[in-house]
């Protein structure tokens, strides 16, 4: 996609710092990381989101994943690690170009917060019983 700065990246169009690619996916540092090592991974063919990919275009997305994540636990010795991809504006989603940040994590001060807010303690079970089984009826049709 012309517009697309992932995809120029990609094509090699403006520059990008990259640590890893193959020829399905590129891995490149993050330019406004949220800490020391922080890392797109993202597929060389331009999908909007998780929504627009295939189940192939996804399995080379994350076989590299783990190459990269360990490459960065090696490096850095972070006491852990997100993976965050975000789908659509409301999930805070800025580029329309599916990417996974991996994010190492040194301690609570290191920038970057996430936190879950359950609205309810816990879900009635026949509740999540109805909700499992409507996912499975899409998953089977």
């Amino acid at each position: 996609m012309a517009s697309c700065i992932f995809c120029k990246i990609v094509e090699g169009s403006i520059p990008g710092e990259k640590v890893y690619e193959d020829e399905h996916v590129i891995a490149f540092m993050d330019i406004m990381p949220v800490t020391k090592g922080h890392v797109l991974l993202i597929p060389k063919k331009h999908c909007e989101n998780l929504y627009d990919m295939t189940e192939e275009e996804a399995a080379n997305l994350f076989k590299a994943a783990p190459k990269i994540a360990t490459a960065l636990k090696e490096e850095f010795q972070p006491a852990g690690m997100n993976l965050l991809q975000n789908n659509g504006s409301f999930a805070g989603q800025t580029v329309y170009h599916f990417h996974m940040h991996l994010i190492p994590r040194y301690d609570k001060s290191d920038g970057f917060q996430l936190e879950f807010q359950p609205k309810v303690e816990q879900f009635p079970t026949d509740v999540l019983t109805e909700l499992a089984a409507n996912i499975k009826q899409r998953l089977d049709a």
